[in-house]
């Protein structure tokens, strides 16, 4: 029986223009900043353990 070797079919990698990901990379950048700040404002005990460290690297005060 012979056998006949199957050559795969390479898939193509979608491109997508940066026009459309310009205003994703704006929304998702300022989330991050009213997020960072949100948490970094907040005073709540668990969350101010959890983010001890950096929220002196970043400067907010907490002591």
């Amino acid at each position: 029986m012979a056998q006949t070797a199957a050559t795969p079919e390479i898939a193509e990698i979608p491109t997508v223009p940066l026009t459309d990901l310009g205003p994703w990379a704006v929304f998702f950048a300022l989330l991050a900043v009213v997020v960072l700040f949100f948490v970094g404002a907040d005073q709540n005990a668990a969350t101010h353990e959890w983010v001890h460290d950096a929220r002196h690297l970043l400067g907010y005060p907490c002591h």
